[in-house]
């Protein structure tokens, strides 16, 4: 039987991983437009959301809620740097609606993320 401490430990994990989903695709997104073969930047960007996905898969894969909230918290800064570089740069890089709904969308994944992250 699970202690109330780990099923809520475990929640925050499905909920967390529920915005990594959407960090998923936009990344998939920018990684295979021709823009990113043209601007390292934002190559820069889909490779630092990757390296957050990434960090974060052993410990999902074990179901080890712990490590798995250790690691968020550990690679969230470098994700939200990401983010605002891509919010930043997303404007010259294009102004086509993916584009700017790729923007959107990472930014309200990644605030959620940190909302789970550092309750109030």
């Amino acid at each position: 039987m699970n202690s109330p401490e780990s099923e809520n430990i475990d929640d925050l994990l499905r909920a967390i991983d529920a915005e990594v989903a959407h960090i998923w695709m936009v990344r998939t997104f920018l990684k295979h437009s021709d823009e990113a073969a043209e601007d390292e930047e934002l190559a820069s960007v889909h490779r630092d959301l990757y390296d957050f996905m990434l960090a974060l898969g052993p410990a999902l894969d074990a179901g080890d809620g712990a490590s798995y909230l250790k690691l968020a918290r550990k690679k969230f800064s470098k994700l939200r740097k990401a983010t605002e570089l891509y919010v930043e740069i997303q404007p010259e890089i294009s102004g086509h609606m993916n584009f700017r709904m790729a923007a959107q969308s990472l930014k309200l994944a990644v605030s959620r993320i940190s909302d789970l992250l550092n309750p109030s």
